[in-house]
């Protein structure tokens, strides 16, 4: 199966990618150490560790890059740019990925909703409310795995690690005119 073209002036993935990172990606830099990797808490879930993703991207293996989970399972923690020996912006690069696969419509069905449901959130409250978050992900896409996934849900509540309802930043108008002008120069680009 192969995926829609990049843009009207059929772009490839690197192209692209190095197009929508909001500062130099970098990538030529890549050293292949594995220190983005190694640092990452979630690596043990992704398909291919980014300096996989890297080393696929510069090879032109642009199919297997966008039905990969990595950019969906990247938490954005930073820790792997931080460690970059080369300062590769690997979370914007990540974002980036996620950003075409949208696009090229390659995304991961349950990580793409995920993904909307916590901007929908982010949007509605300035922040994450994770009971709501979770709660959605797993009636619409885990349903079974519900009930397992209470006593988790319960412990967090009662040492208030997570509340049971969302509480709003006093700005949200302001919050929502923002992401509003960081999509209009997105689409500018």
């Amino acid at each position: 199966m192969s995926l829609a073209p990049a843009s009207e002036d059929n772009l490839s993935l690197l192209q692209d990618v190095e197009r929508k990172t909001p500062v130099p990606s970098r990538l030529e830099m890549c050293i292949q150490c594995g220190s983005c990797g190694g640092s990452c808490p979630s690596a043990a879930d992704m398909e291919h560790t980014p300096r996989a993703i890297f080393a696929l991207l510069r090879a032109g293996m642009d199919e297997i890059v966008l039905r990969s989970n990595t950019p969906w399972i990247c938490v954005s923690c930073y820790q792997c740019m931080v460690r970059c020996p080369q300062e590769i912006p690997i979370t914007d690069i990540m974002y980036a990925l996620k950003n075409i696969a949208i696009q090229r419509g390659a995304a991961h069905k349950e990580e793409a909703d995920f993904s909307a449901t916590f901007t929908e959130m982010v949007e509605s409250y300035g922040r994450s409310f994770e009971l709501g978050l979770a709660t959605r992900y797993y009636l619409k896409h885990r349903p079974l795995r519900l009930p397992g996934m209470a006593p988790l849900g319960l412990g967090m509540l009662t040492r208030r690690r997570m509340e049971l309802k969302p509480t709003r930043i006093q700005d949200t108008e302001g919050l929502r005119n923002i992401l509003q002008t960081a999509r209009e120069m997105e689409t500018a680009q």
